[in-house]
């Protein structure tokens, strides 16, 4: 079967088209006929290196542990009536779990059904960032009023977020870098946006809010940005610091975050287990086959071009998710 493979740690230029076996099941497993894989920022990171202390992958690797596909055989164990199914799945753990691929496989608990009417390119931009923002709005418990601060609201997650605070009667103001992200933003329902690669954002934030500062801020960039968002955060707000696209999660004195009464969550409290994952993942997609939530893919590539993918995700140049075609 056709692969992608990191032959080394490097550039974007490390990816290569290659050849595998064909993957057999073991006991609990299915084998998937991958249409869609997902590509995730945290791939391009393990690919270059720089999360070498936090993945156990070393190459030659095939990148890639999210795609969305028909099962094509089950092993023992598992029910055969999800031969035929269309699903999504995570293919492992460690980042370098052969997502990008014409097959991979998964285990049986883990497969997630995809509903008729939604489509599997649709189903795989949800599989990551839909659980995780579903999971960061239910546990902000959003209120009607509230006002909401997205940073990173250009990107998959952001603008899920975005319409999930929409959607709960949240007052959004989306922060993003460039004209078309923020034009889009206030197209998925953003009450007002700032571009913070501009200065003086923050203070137009404030000006936004009444001087108050926003009550929620889901941080998606991390660094310096998420720092100064923090500072104009609401007393008795609440800030999630769970995005590092710029090279560094936000660090909050816990000190200074308890003078303030602002409740800080890390990444470590957005990790959900094997259940509630689940859970989250099959609600995002009812309610994005419903319609009440529209997951935005900026860009597709063939599985050839992965490396064309992983060079745009970081030249920061894609709106929404980016894709590969199988």
């Amino acid at each position: 079967m056709r692969v992608m493979e990191a032959t080394r740690f490097g550039g974007p230029e490390v990816l290569v088209p290659g050849e595998a076996p064909d993957p057999a099941a073991g006991p609990g497993e299915a084998v998937i006929a991958v249409s869609v894989a997902d590509v995730l920022f945290v791939d391009t990171q393990i690919r270059s290196g720089f999360a070498a202390g936090y993945f156990d992958v070393k190459p030659p690797y095939v990148p890639g542990n999210g795609v969305a596909g028909e099962v094509i055989s089950v092993a023992e164990g598992v029910e055969p009536g999800w031969a035929g199914r269309r699903v999504i799945t995570h293919t492992g753990e460690r980042g370098g779990e052969g997502g990008y691929a014409e097959k991979a496989v998964a285990r049986a608990d883990r497969l997630i059904p995809v509903p008729g009417s939604l489509g599997l390119r649709e189903a795989a931009a949800l599989l990551h960032d839909g659980p995780t923002a579903l999971g960061l709005a239910e546990r902000a418990q959003l209120q009607p009023g509230n006002w909401v601060l997205v940073l990173g609201a250009g990107g998959g997650m952001g603008l899920l977020l975005l319409q999930l605070a929409h959607a709960a009667g949240a007052r959004v103001i989306a922060a993003a870098r460039g004209r078309r992200k923020l034009d889009l933003a206030l197209e998925l329902g953003a009450d007002a946006v700032v571009d913070y690669s501009e200065p003086g954002w923050t203070e137009r934030v404030a000006e936004t809010t009444g001087g108050a500062g926003p009550d929620v801020v889901f941080d998606g960039v991390g660094g310096q940005i998420g720092r100064a968002a923090f500072e104009i955060t609401a007393s008795g707000g609440q800030f999630s610091a769970h995005g590092a696209p710029s090279g560094a999660f936000t660090e909050i004195d816990p000190q200074l975050a308890n003078q303030r009464g602002i409740t800080v969550r890390g990444i470590d409290q957005v990790q959900f287990g094997p259940a509630d994952l689940k859970r989250l993942a099959e609600r995002v997609l009812s309610e994005a086959a419903a319609g009440r939530i529209r997951p935005v893919i900026g860009q597709a590539f063939p599985l050839e071009q992965a490396a064309a993918a992983h060079a745009a995700i970081e030249a920061r140049s894609v709106i929404g998710k980016t894709l590969l075609l199988i």
